[in-house]
């Protein structure tokens, strides 16, 4: 997994872009962009087959697709993390390949 600080990480998602702030969670304040954790979209991390191994979050868990309440990750991820200006609290968007 590779980290990527502040703008520059918007673009690292596996769907749209992220945008450069959201609502916060916490408060219903603004949460400003701090940094892009994202895996398998960088040459270093790039998916080496077979993946019989824990090589990404989506390996960590079965995804039984909420039965039972049981999700989990079904592919590669990105996670933008945002931090409040009003709480400094943080709020996180994701999504998957």
């Amino acid at each position: 997994m590779e980290t990527t600080l502040g703008k520059a990480g918007l673009g690292k998602s596996w769907q749209a872009e992220f945008p450069e702030a959201t609502p916060c969670v916490h408060c219903k304040g603004m949460a400003r962009i701090g940094f892009v954790a994202h895996e398998g979209i960088g040459e270093s991390d790039a998916p080496v087959y077979p993946r019989d191994k824990v090589q990404f979050l989506c390996d960590m868990h079965e995804n039984d697709g909420g039965v039972g309440g049981d999700f989990w990750l079904h592919d590669c991820c990105a996670v933008a993390v945002y931090f409040c200006k009003k709480c400094l609290k943080v709020t996180a968007l994701y999504n998957q390949a």
